[in-house]
């Protein structure tokens, strides 16, 4: 199992949107993602900055940010292009972090 972490911004204002979506996931969004290995996802917001800071396990490989050639990811990257920061495709500006520090 390996730990993946990456930041995303998050647009001025948009803290309640972004947890009403993400309390409201799809369904099949959610099994798309346990199928690929994704468990243990959390974001936290740093309200100072507005980044995101998403961490995860994954027994497969690749995390959530792989699987932008489905639909259900496409649509639902679509859907959060308003309220944070993208790229043309839709798929969030992200920047994968360094682990510099674990402890069990």
């Amino acid at each position: 199992m390996k730990r993946l972490a990456f930041k995303m911004y998050l647009n001025e204002g948009m803290k309640a949107e972004y947890k009403k979506r993400h309390d409201e996931i799809w369904p099949e969004l959610k099994k798309l993602l346990k199928d690929n290995g994704v468990s243990e996802y959390s974001i936290f917001l740093d309200e100072e900055t507005n980044y995101l800071f998403a961490f995860q396990k994954v027994s497969g490989e690749g995390g959530s940010q792989d699987l932008g050639k489905t639909e259900i990811v496409q649509k639902w990257w679509k859907m959060m292009s308003t309220i944070m920061k993208s790229n043309p495709d839709n798929s969030p500006v992200s920047v994968e972090l360094e682990e510099v520090f674990y402890m069990e």
